[in-house]
């Protein structure tokens, strides 16, 4: 992988970092809930992402935050289009969340 397309991928992530999920309040990132962040040739951004559970209400709202997060670097041309795939393997589980996370949750290691 070239270091631009790792440079992208970082400010990908850092721009996910600012969608909170709606019921914990916490960024989708430090929650452990995206997987992977892959950009192809023509700098599409295809993410894998998995929500805390399978019912989720507010998968539609999560998607469409990540899309708004990341227009500004489709407004200038850093990336193409954004496809978000919702996946349940590997399920998650809170054992994915980051430190800050967990200290913002209160969810203590066992």
């Amino acid at each position: 992988m070239t270091d631009e397309k790792q440079e992208m991928i970082e400010r990908v992530y850092a721009e996910l970092e600012k969608v909170i999920d709606p019921e914990l309040g916490v960024d989708i990132v430090n929650l452990g809930l995206i997987y992977d962040v892959d950009l192809d040739d023509k700098d599409n951004v295809q993410i894998e992402m998995t929500l805390t559970s399978m019912g989720c209400p507010l998968a539609g709202t999560i998607v469409s935050d990540i899309k708004n997060s990341l227009k500004e670097l489709q407004e200038f041309k850093e990336i193409g289009e954004v496809d978000v795939e919702i996946v349940w393997s590997p399920p998650w589980d809170k054992k994915m969340m980051s430190r800050y996370a967990k200290l913002a949750l209160g969810v203590h290691e066992s």
